[in-house]
């Protein structure tokens, strides 16, 4: 059985985006930049809902390209576009960039994916992710969460019909007060 991972930049208050998707807060240092190109190294699988899937496939399929781009973008770019991936959305024609889409059911195809052998699956996305926390199917949290308040926006976790009691398993300080917190849900 894969491990599927719930792991995204947060705000203090609980948010993956301000108010108009607005991500200016969460800009990596070049520390943590690596640290989430080497999770993106160690992924098997990535789950893409449609917006973060939007986000991520307008940019970097073609970072490495770019004027002015570092070895580390390059290095994640290449790490991306290699990662297999599965987008999920009813309203997206296609896919490309080592991608497949998803239309129908989402809990299901997560749930066979995730009932197969094989490394771990990150799940991105907070819309996506919300639907797998409501069917128990997130089996590690990691919140990288900056020290800021946005006030609103589109939150990292949903509203859940019961508790999910979790272990702390990590904790790890990045520059600019930045704290990563890594939870595996106890079952």
């Amino acid at each position: 059985m894969r491990k599927l991972i719930y792991g995204m930049n947060v705000s203090l208050d609980g948010y993956v985006a301000a108010p108009g998707d607005d991500l200016g807060w969460s800009v990596p240092s070049d520390e943590l930049f690596q640290w989430w190109s080497d999770r993106v190294g160690a992924t098997e699988l990535a789950l893409y809902g449609r917006k973060l899937w939007e986000g991520m496939s307008s940019h970097w399929p073609t970072a490495d390209q770019q004027p002015g781009a570092t070895p580390a973008h390059i290095e994640f770019a290449r790490r991306w576009r290699d990662m297999p991936k599965v987008v999920f959305s009813s309203t997206i024609g296609a896919v490309d960039w080592n991608a497949r889409l998803v239309t129908g059911d989402a809990v299901a195809e997560i749930a066979r994916l995730r009932a197969e052998d094989g490394g771990p699956m990150d799940i991105n996305g907070a819309t996506l992710a919300g639907a797998a926390m409501r069917a128990g199917l997130i089996d590690e949290y990691v919140l990288v969460t900056a020290p800021v308040l946005v006030g609103g926006g589109t939150p990292f976790f949903t509203a859940l019909d019961g508790w999910v009691n979790l272990n702390l398993v990590e904790t790890r300080t990045f520059p600019g007060g930045v704290v990563l917190t890594r939870y595996e849900t106890r079952r």
